[in-house]
């Protein structure tokens, strides 16, 4: 997918989170976070899979297709939402969206906290892997800038 479409797409998946952040506040649970973004995603035009489940692949055997590993948020079936109302969002959440990224294959995730004063402190964006990497270089580095 080319990166200007998931910058897109990560953009209203952002709007649409500081709209429900505006509109409810922090401290609520995460289920009431999520029902509110599956609303405005939609409003918003987007495809919205909640509660995916992610099966675990180990050596060409599905070790766990039906287990506790869901996705809260697939959307245009490309990026992964995962939300957290949480005080402090910590490595352990960022390194859970990561395998989330790598075992479901998809180019990147935006691991979102509602419980902030500020929505823009608590989204991060996290890229997969090589996928990342060429994102990054063809921002960095666009065509027509004379870099190489």
């Amino acid at each position: 997918m080319e990166s200007h479409r998931l910058n897109d797409i990560s953009f209203l998946i952002i709007q649409a989170a500081i709209e429900v952040h505006r509109t409810l506040g922090p401290g609520l649970l995460e289920s009431v976070y999520r029902a509110c973004m599956i609303y405005e995603l939609r409003q918003r035009n987007l495809t919205v899979v909640a509660e995916q489940i992610v099966p675990i692949c180990y050596k060409d055997v599905i070790i766990d297709g039906e287990g506790g590993y869901r996705l809260d948020l697939l959307v245009e079936n490309d990026v992964l939402v995962e939300i957290k109302a949480v005080e402090v969002l910590l490595p352990v959440h960022q390194a859970k969206l990561l395998s989330y990224l790598r075992l479901t294959k998809k180019p990147i995730g935006l691991l979102v906290n509602f419980n902030v004063p500020v929505l823009v402190k608590g989204v991060k964006r996290i890229m997969n892997g090589c996928e990342s990497a060429a994102l990054l270089s063809k921002q960095q580095n666009p065509p027509d800038s004379g870099l190489t």
